[in-house]
Parts: structure tokens; sequence; C-alpha cells
């Protein structure tokens, strides 16, 4: 059983060894409060830029407007342009009145969600008045606080009017435009969080960086339930990644295996880049791809199509921190975190940014 297991791995290339060793505290890192960028910087491309040599472990800081230093003709970006629906829900029980919220974060038909529900004894059956929305019902229960909920009526044409940017918990500065929680390419309703590498391009720096002979495409991935939900097995390997529904079209695809050909890099701009596109290769290259794909990166894994990461400062012990750490070095990035805390970055959502190369 153990030759099988090895063959298995060996064939997704990734070393089996890695996972007699990963422990869920290699991911750790301690990030006192004030670290953590509770609003956007403006313009969008003046936040940081730590860039990272892997090869030779060399740090520079620059500004982010300034990215195209590192950038060269051929080159090809990848860019997620999901676009974050206002999923959080206020509501209240029935007949109770006690008060409740609600995360959307999957449809199943046109009025059933897969749901996180805060609040106690909401089990199957139970009925929920959406504030100046439609009545829900659970109809089953899932893993943790997640609820299968139907609605009496479809919820998509209320959620501009009543729904609210689901932000991250660690940040707690109301937005005062919610389209800064979008980048600006953000074109596929579907996520409950922002790409957030994204979110530092301006159209004038994508502009600069064509003119330099940069290409640009665009792919899909709608960021679901794992963005909130923390890594807590000590052998992060046993940890259960969930789906999220990606896409990669045939032009795309066409498109980065020709600059690849002529020697271009592929610059995946944030982790849902590289999911996505890591999802979609076979033996020829990348090829087009639409639907769930449950790819967990964790050291070890060996980079297919992915040459160069922009990416931000991640959560300790989360699915992000460690697929940096498959394509940097679980050392290396953690110092490299070190020395950004010491430069004054500022990490997570709202945060800086790295390059990796």
């Amino acid at each position: 059983m153990l030759t099988i297991i090895c063959r298995f791995l060996t064939r997704m290339k990734i070393n089996p060894s890695y996972f007699n060793t990963l422990k869920l505290s290699d991911f750790d890192y301690d990030l006192p409060s004030q670290y953590i960028a509770q609003t956007p910087i403006e313009p969008r491309d003046a936040a940081r830029l730590l860039v990272l040599d892997r090869k030779t472990g060399k740090i520079e800081h620059t500004i982010f407007r300034e990215i195209s230093q590192y950038l060269r003709s051929g080159d090809i970006v990848v860019l997620n342009e999901t676009r974050v629906i206002p999923a959080r829900l206020y509501a209240y029980k029935i007949p109770t009145g006690g008060k409740i919220e609600l995360l959307i974060l999957k449809r199943i038909d046109d009025v059933t969600w897969q749901t996180l529900v805060g609040g106690k004894g909401m089990g199957t059956g139970k009925r929920i008045q959406i504030e100046d929305g439609p009545v829900a019902e659970v109809m089953a229960i899932l893993e943790g606080a997640q609820r299968l909920v139907r609605f009496s009526e479809p919820i998509e044409p209320y959620l501009n009017s009543i729904g609210h940017t689901p932000l991250p918990p660690y940040i707690h500065t109301p937005l005062e435009d919610p389209e800064r929680y979008q980048t600006i390419y953000a074109h596929n309703p579907g996520s409950v969080a922002a790409p957030t590498a994204g979110l530092h391009f301006t159209p004038r720096l994508i502009e600069q960086l064509k003119s330099l002979g940069v290409q640009f495409v665009f792919i899909t991935l709608h960021i679901g339930l794992d963005t909130f939900a923390p890594v807590t097995e000590s052998d992060p390997s046993q940890h259960r990644i969930h789906t999220e529904w990606c896409q990669v079209s045939p032009e795309v695809a066409s498109a980065i295996n020709q600059a690849r050909s002529i020697g271009g890099r592929v610059i995946a701009v944030g982790t849902t880049s590289v999911r996505t596109l890591e999802s979609a290769v076979d033996e020829k290259g990348v090829t087009p791809f639409e639907g769930p794909t449950t790819l967990f990166i964790l050291p070890g894994y060996h980079f297919k199509i992915v040459d160069a990461l922009v990416t931000n400062f991640h959560l300790p012990r989360s699915t992000l921190i460690m697929m940096v750490s498959a394509f940097t070095g679980q050392e290396k990035i953690l110092n490299v975190y070190e020395v950004a805390k010491i430069e004054g970055y500022r990490f997570y959502s709202f945060g800086d940014a790295m390059l990796i190369l």
C-alpha cells in the first residue's frame, strides 16, 4: 500500500517525504496587530513591494508601481477577474426574532445556497427572515456552521440593496467605498473575498506594462470558504481543502502556451491564479478548464506553469502561506516575513505586496 501511495504522489509531482515532516507549526509566525492593514492605501499602486529572488535569496524594496523594473517583454501576467458579491446578510429567527447573520457561499440552484449561519440553534427546519428580503429555511446541516439554506425566492436580485461586503474578520475599520475591495478588472460575480494581490493594479500601470511588451490574460476562480477556514490539523496534509470553481478559456490557455514557447515567464497574480493555472495543466502545458478544483499546494509540490508570483503577506497557519512556502521554501518565506515586519510592511488583504521571482 505504501508503494502505491508513493507512486501516486510521484505522478502528482509531489515528493512523498515532505508529508513525513510537515507540521502546522511550520507555518506559524507572530504578527502584532499593528502590522495588519485596516484600510487600503491610496492610490492603489502606492503600496510597497518586496521583491524576492528565490534562487539567490536577494531582497529588494520598492513601490508597486515600479514592478515594471522586474518584468520584461514577452512575460504574460495572469489576473483573476472574479468579483466579490455582497454576500453577508443580516436576518432574524422566526418566530423568536433573535438576530443572526448569513454568509452565502455557493449557489446550488436558483433558491438554494451553501451558507455560513452565525447563530445558535439553527438546525434543520429553522426559518429565517432576511432583513428587507425573503424568508429562508435551513434544509440541512453541513460541516461546522455551514447550512444548506433555501430562500422563498431567488436572493441574487436583493444582494445589491441588502447585501454587505464580507470583509475579513481581522479588518475592523468600515470600508467607505465597497469598490475598494474589488480589483479594477473584477468582472465575474461569485467570490466571498477579493483576490487581494490584484488590488494593487491601476489602469495606468497595466497600460504602462503593456507598452513594454508585457501581455495580460484573465482567468476566473471564485473564492470560497477556505478564505475563512483556518487549518487546524497538526498535520497539514490531512486538511480537507474545499473546492472552488475556476475557469481557463481556450484563448487564455493558448496565449500562455505561446508565451512560454518563446521564453516568456508566466506571472501569476495571487494564489488564486496559481491554483487555477496549476489545476489546468497536462504534459503539453495549460489546457482549457472549467469546473471545481480541489488542488491543495503544500511544500513538496512541483510547479508546472507558474514562474513568478505577485502576492500579499498571508495569515499564519493558512493554506495560502502553505502555497507560498511551496513556491519559495518554508524557512525562506518565514525569514522574509520577519524582514517585512522589521521594514514596517503592512500585512493581509489591504496590505503591501511581494513579487517572488
